[in-house]
């Protein structure tokens, strides 16, 4: 294997050739910045017990989740956060670096973690209520990186002083060149007119914007956000759908027993931009994917998103994982 230095809109990746190939197939590892919040999910075991079950700690956090699952399907990643000192944050910092994830950018702080208790309804679906007072996440003061991509979302873009700091952020990664991403992941806490007014403050200078067809709903509709040069919808039960312009392609989903569909959107953004980095395709680049591209990335991430849902909790696949799915093998 040999590793050239390359440039990408003049940020520094390396260029992978695998030496053992014939073909000697180039990959590019653009370093992913995945910004946001990691904290404790509480998630039901007993779902007959009603909403008296018992609750099972579990690491999660959109942004967590997406930089877990980034790493695990080969991407090169760093998490930009503010975390507790407490257990639960240590237990956090702890799963990153185990699974390859650069803490460099990770702030720690003595204040607590955030915990959101989940309740899962007959289809696997969850939903959240967050506890996030004086919580060490919204501290957070990011400092100014360049990076070839960056993710931005969920309850960090709602909880001040942290929500501003990260929407300057993300303004000052996309007019340096990187490549932003936007998953808003709406719940109960941000469903307000003043976090939507937020989000479309920023839209001119987002790049991929994965969102469910509820979320198009809240922004006013497909015509609010069509600027967005690449818009990835979750359907649930029917699939994904990519939008580029007057470009779309619907992709269904994998076949798996679903147990739950925590992380499910969040392991989603990270196959799809995983893929784009794999690819070396940068904001300029978009216009010119070819569709088969793009209806691959698509099918790797609805593969992705299928055997995070058949796992309890947010447990995305490794690569090698989707890859078998891909190639006609059950889940493991």
């Amino acid at each position: 294997m040999h590793r050239i230095p390359a440039t990408f809109s003049g940020i520094l990746a390396i260029t992978t050739y695998q030496a053992s190939s014939p073909n000697r197939r180039k990959v590019l590892h653009i370093m992913i910045t995945v910004c946001g919040e990691g904290l404790i999910d509480l998630v039901p075991t007993d779902q007959a017990a009603g909403p008296l079950s018992p609750l099972q700690p579990a690491l999660g956090g959109g942004p967590f989740n997406a930089a877990i699952a980034s790493a695990r399907l080969g991407g090169e990643v760093q998490f930009l956060s503010r975390l507790s000192t407490d257990a639960f944050g240590e237990a956090l910092h702890a799963a990153l670096r185990h699974n390859g994830v650069s803490t460099n950018l990770v702030q720690r702080g003595e204040e607590p973690t955030t915990l959101a208790v989940s309740s899962i309804d007959d289809s696997g679906s969850a939903s959240f209520n967050f506890y996030v007072e004086g919580t060490a996440d919204r501290l957070v003061d990011p400092p100014t990186v360049m990076s070839g991509y960056a993710c931005f979302g969920t309850v960090s873009l709602v909880l001040e002083p942290g929500a501003g700091r990260y929407l300057e952020l993300l303004r000052t990664m996309s007019d340096a060149g990187s490549f932003i991403a936007l998953d808003p992941n709406i719940r109960t806490i941000s469903a307000t007119d003043t976090h939507r007014s937020r989000l479309l403050s920023v839209l001119d200078r987002v790049h991929l914007l994965k969102l469910s067809e509820d979320e198009v709903d809240f922004f006013g509709g497909p015509d609010v956000i069509a600027s967005v040069p690449l818009i990835v919808i979750t359907r649930g039960g029917d699939g994904l759908t990519l939008v580029r312009g007057s470009t779309v392609i619907d992709i269904p989903p994998a076949e798996v027993e679903v147990v739950d569909t925590i992380g499910a959107g969040d392991t989603i953004l990270a196959a799809l931009i995983v893929e784009l980095a794999r690819r070396g395709i940068g904001v300029d680049g978009i216009p010119d994917i070819p569709e088969d591209t793009l209806a691959g990335i698509l099918r790797f991430a609805a593969a992705a998103a299928a055997i995070t849902c058949s796992r309890q909790g947010a447990q995305p696949p490794t690569r090698d994982e989707v890859e078998a799915l891909l190639n006609g093998a059950p889940p493991a």
